[in-house]
């Protein structure tokens, strides 16, 4: 359930944040009948990636064995590089990510077109549901029951688009800054336990091999996965095993140590993200 709220709520607001902003702009610049063309290209974009989350966790859920660890294994391994790229990515685009819209939706709007303005919306919600799909078959590998990763990620939406609601009415007491700090480190720590998993898939399929198959052994049954709610917690959104191999261990720590001090790093310093501004900025007469 940990695991997929924190991956709905951070790419649910990703996904609310852009929508909010493109509403809002054509909002203030007296456009509002432009609103349903948007939240077409936004439900079409959710829509298709519903379809694709079912399409490939059917095709993985038919495989069985050594094709399946190796498909989890790799999975896993690409669901943690993305997760990194994306944090680094909204850390570094978040200053630019309002302007970038309102010239895409200032753009569409010169053409006169429908798909056009939609399109604005449609493209930027779909690389993040598309995102969201894999990885939350990333955090699927493991003990994690589908009830439980349904209502955390109901859960991460519902939050989600209240944050989205709020900015889009021009609120400025959502600190976008320290959201996406605080989720950034959790996410990074999550990312950690998907490639620790990756190794584990690959050592399940004999595709790596262990100077020592259990570091530790934790028999206590609150802390296992498969006999405890806490234990499928754990598992599911910091990487926790009870019986962790040598080399699963030391790739927690050799991704999360210094990937964890840039990111840290980085954030020193950031001005925070601004919401939508009630008033009218300087540009909007123009486009109107």
């Amino acid at each position: 359930m940990g695991s997929a709220f924190l991956i709905m709520l951070r790419e649910g607001l990703e996904m609310a944040l852009i929508v909010a902003i493109v509403l809002a702009y054509l909002r203030q610049i007296g456009r509002r009948k432009e609103f349903r063309t948007v939240w077409a290209g936004t439900g079409a974009a959710i829509g298709i990636s519903i379809v694709a989350g079912i399409i490939v966790f059917a095709a993985v859920g038919d495989l069985e064995g050594r094709g399946e660890q190796i498909v989890e294994g790799v999975t896993a391994f690409l669901a943690a590089g993305l997760l990194t790229w994306m944090v680094f990515w909204m850390r570094q685009q978040a200053r630019l990510i309002k302007s970038e819209l309102h010239s895409k939706v200032d753009a569409a709007l010169a053409t006169g077109s429908a798909v056009a303005i939609a399109g604005v919306a449609f493209f930027a919600v779909l690389r993040e549901g598309l995102e969201t799909v894999l990885f939350l078959l990333g955090s699927s590998v493991g003990h994690e029951r589908a009830l439980d990763r349904a209502i955390g990620g109901v859960a991460g939406v519902a939050v989600a688009a209240f944050v989205g609601y709020v900015i889009y009415s021009g609120s400025r007491r959502v600190n976008l800054r320290s959201f996406f700090k605080v989720t950034g480190f959790f996410v990074l720590i999550f990312a950690a336990g998907l490639f620790a998993k990756g190794i584990h898939e690959f050592q399940e399929a004999a595709l790596l091999g262990s100077l020592k198959e259990h570091l530790w052994t934790i028999s206590s049954s609150l802390l296992d996965p498969d006999r405890s709610r806490l234990g499928e917690f754990l598992e599911g959104l910091f990487g926790w095993h009870p019986q962790p191999s040598i080399e699963m261990v030391v790739a927690y720590f050799a991704y999360l140590l210094p990937i964890g001090y840039v990111f840290y790093q980085g954030t020193r310093g950031v001005p925070p993200i601004k919401p939508e501004a009630s008033t009218i900025p300087a540009t909007a007469s123009a486009a109107t």
